[in-house]
């Protein structure tokens, strides 16, 4: 079997404003995370996120029982000091979606890159799950 298996473990309710302030609406879905493509080519899947105003180091990849979870979490806080008052404020946002991943994954070769917005991974296939590929002449 060969499909990947989305999991949401998102809190709406709770963390749904504060996303808002990390990423731009149309990256969310309807539970204020961020959208997934996933896409199958004949070596393997890549996932592809959208996450923009995050870096490299807000993200987590963890690999558990054939389980891919991916999670983001960013805080931020500001302080304003003059001679009357002092204002402090801070927001965080975080989520996680995980995905079951097929056998024919060879999850020890699985790499994740983080560009203009866009957390893309790479799940390459085993070798023996591959499709043969070649030319039958026609005698």
């Amino acid at each position: 079997m060969r499909t990947l298996v989305r999991t949401n473990h998102a809190f709406p309710t709770i963390f749904g404003n504060v996303m808002n302030d990390f990423f731009t609406p149309s990256a969310l879905n309807q539970y204020g995370v961020p959208a997934v493509n996933i896409i199958e080519s004949n070596n393997g899947f890549w996932l592809e996120l959208a996450a923009p105003g995050l870096s490299k180091e807000d993200f987590k990849l963890h690999l558990e029982n054939n389980v891919l979870t991916v999670s983001a979490q960013k805080e931020q806080k500001t302080e304003e000091t003059t001679e009357k008052f002092t204002r402090k404020e801070f927001s965080f946002g975080k989520f996680q979606r995980s995905f079951t991943l097929p056998q024919s994954v060879n999850s020890a070769d699985i790499q994740a890159t983080y560009v203009n917005g866009i957390l893309r991974v790479e799940l390459p296939k085993k070798e023996e799950t591959k499709p043969l590929q070649r030319l039958i002449e026609i005698a």
